[in-house]
């Protein structure tokens, strides 16, 4: 079953830039990973403070799998200084056939 995940990420004043740096670091390892259907960073016109990682994994082993990289470990490692608020939404992409999936 697809795993298709919104993490909302909020940067605390002055730490746009290294939010920013710390998530899209993330991108080129995690589109190689075994399952990754896709992921994404983007960040708000609106708000410059708050990012989104929008991801889908091809199942809950390759979810897990992502989970155990290196890359995800500086990750969890170094985001909590500069974020305000980080909360997480599960999604179901809506006509997943169209897309290959």
């Amino acid at each position: 079953m697809k795993i298709t995940k919104k993490v909302t990420f909020i940067a605390k004043e002055g730490c746009i830039e290294e939010v920013k740096q710390l998530l899209t670091d993330m991108v080129a390892p995690s589109i190689k990973e075994p399952g990754c259907l896709f992921y994404y960073i983007v960040q708000s016109k609106n708000n410059p403070r708050k990012f989104f990682a929008v991801e889908s994994w091809e199942n809950a082993d390759a979810l897990a799998g992502h989970a155990k990289t290196a890359h995800y470990a500086h990750y969890k490692a170094n985001y909590e200084p500069f974020v305000e608020h980080k909360y997480t939404e599960d999604l179901e992409i809506l006509d997943a056939e169209a897309y290959g999936f």
